[in-house]
């Protein structure tokens, strides 16, 4: 189960009742600032280019790789 509480002069708050004894954990979670870094998908995937071993004709071929039809470089 996953609450989302409120903390209010160093005492946290929550939105239902638990049990005295109950064991919890209490991950903090930053706010997520407003402004994000300029860019876009693309631009954001560029550090996974070249991070995937693969045959030297895995653009050509992906068909084959994926989804197992026939080579086309090999009639």
């Amino acid at each position: 189960m996953s609450i989302t509480a409120t903390v209010e002069n160093d005492t946290i708050k929550l939105p239902v009742h638990v049990p005295d004894g109950t064991r919890v954990e209490i991950v903090l979670k930053t706010e997520v600032q407003a402004e994000s870094p300029a860019g876009s998908f693309f631009d954001s995937m560029r550090e996974l280019i070249g991070s995937v071993e693969g045959p030297e004709d895995w653009a050509a071929e992906h068909d084959h790789y994926i989804h197992g039809t026939p080579q086309r470089g090999k009639q």
